[in-house]
């Protein structure tokens, strides 16, 4: 490449403006991109999976097996009883007792094949299917309420931006005014009209403005970072375009709120419908279980019942066959009280579960409303600031042109810079808190749609 070229392409890298996102932009990006939003994706697809597995239940079961073995044939009578909870340690062995006891060894063989179905059972694949089905539809409920929250958090972040920048621009404003006047007593305190101590006030003044300048731009530059975790961008190239948030937006009364339709709500409700699935899989356990089975197979031995053992490789090939077809009926008749406790113990999941979903709809009400008083609280004060902002800006003339008159101090003018500063950054804020109780409300009413559309236009 041309030095001319990479040039060309190096100032086109440093001198790139970053792409202005407007708030529905920056919500959707939010929603691609934050990490939260693919885990309760997958969450879905293993829910998905699961409900495969439950309805694999209702397929046969075929279990294949085929084993070589060189062992001795020393057989026993009596009974051994089955350990509980660890695999069997002693083989079993087939075959009559041929009276001795010795290390000779044969050649053994088996294969064979088990397929195992249960015809009926009562309901219990069904209700364990539902389980699945429940499981995912609260997945789905979750990942719902998850983008909500992510969406609702990503426009109070933008807003949060939008004000520090206000915040910013306010107080720039004022270190240029401060910046004009105090040129204005340099020069009559030069002049000896004024004393000394008036343009060191003025200096003070001015440090004291270019303070709150960079504490604005801080506040902004924690905004832009905080945005970027939702953003997946780099925080210098986060740049919103949202104009219609610097305005006040139409009156209007909020739409009826309707506790059962926020994802929150939603999510919880799917809870209590998992919680009463798993209920009714329970009652369908303590009910017999029918299998029908049927087995086939093939053993070879290198072992006579007269004690001899055959020589070479007999017994490494299955020579002798069996089949077998019947029907096996289990019941845990010593489960029931074990059963009942599970029972009880879901019953009161479900209980304290539809309790918190009856919480979350007065929660959401109380939030609701409140979010209506701080909206209406909001557009008063917001009508108000201009008044404070046009009253400020003429006391900061007048305090000017009285002190340039020789009938003012330096600390009326002071004061009264202050006070224009303070004005226009709460006029400018008092806007922005508008929209901000606009989406209170509509994150209690769990739809952002209505405010992001009206955000955008």
């Amino acid at each position: 490449m041309r030095p001319g070229l990479i040039l060309t392409f190096v100032g086109a890298l440093l001198f790139a403006q970053p792409q202005p996102l407007t708030l529905a932009d920056a919500v959707d990006r939010a929603l691609k991109n934050y990490p939260a939003v693919r885990v309760s994706q997958e969450q879905i697809s293993a829910a998905a999976a699961s409900i495969q597995l439950a309805r694999t239940a209702y397929l046969p079961r075929i279990d294949a097996l085929a084993q070589v073995n060189r062992a001795t044939r020393n057989n026993v009578f009596g009974m051994l009883l089955p350990a509980a909870n660890i695999p069997s340690v002693i083989p079993s062995m087939s075959g009559p007792v041929i009276g001795s006891d010795n290390f000779g060894s044969a050649w053994g063989s088996a294969i064979g094949v088990l397929v195992n179905w249960e015809p009926f059972d009562f309901g219990l694949r069904r209700a364990t299917v539902a389980v699945a089905e429940a499981s995912r539809a609260e997945s789905e409920a979750r990942e719902k309420r998850t983008e909500f929250e992510i969406a609702a958090a990503a426009a109070d972040a933008c807003l949060t931006y939008l004000a520090a920048g206000e915040t910013a621009r306010a107080a720039q404003a004022g270190v240029e005014r401060a910046t004009t006047i105090g040129h204005t007593i340099h020069a009559l305190a030069d002049a000896q009209l004024r004393p000394g101590a008036d343009a060191s006030r003025a200096d003070a003044e001015l440090a004291a403005a270019r303070t709150q300048l960079i504490q604005s731009e801080q506040a902004a530059d924690v905004a832009r970072a905080n945005i970027s975790r939702f953003l997946g961008l780099d925080p210098q190239a986060i740049a919103l375009h949202a104009p219609k948030l610097l305005e006040l937006p139409p009156e209007a009364a909020p739409a009826p709120l309707d506790p059962a339709v926020n994802p929150i709500a939603l999510q919880q409700n799917a809870v209590v419908e998992q919680a009463r699935a798993q209920l009714r899989a329970l009652e369908r356990s303590y009910f017999p279980r029918f299998y029908l089975e049927g087995a086939a197979y093939a053993r070879g031995t290198g072992a006579e019942t007269n004690g001899h053992i055959l020589g070479g490789l007999n017994g490494l090939a299955p020579n002798y066959q069996n089949y077998g077809l019947g029907l096996t009926v289990t019941f845990p008749a010593g489960d029931r009280p074990a059963l009942q406790a599970r029972e009880a113990a879901q019953s009161a999941a479900i209980r304290a579960e539809t309790a918190r979903a009856q919480q979350i709809a007065v929660d959401l009400r109380a939030q609701w409303n409140a979010a209506v008083a701080a909206l209406a609280g909001a557009r008063r004060i917001a009508a108000n600031t201009p008044v404070a902002v046009s009253a400020a800006r003429a006391a900061s003339e007048q305090a000017q042109a009285r002190y340039r008159a020789g009938l003012g101090n330096i600390d009326a003018v002071a004061e009264s810079e202050r006070l224009l500063t303070q004005a226009e950054i709460d006029d400018a804020l008092a806007r922005l808190s508008v929209w901000r109780a606009l989406l209170a409300v509509a994150t209690a009413a769990g739809d952002l749609r209505p405010f992001l559309a009206e955000a955008s236009r």
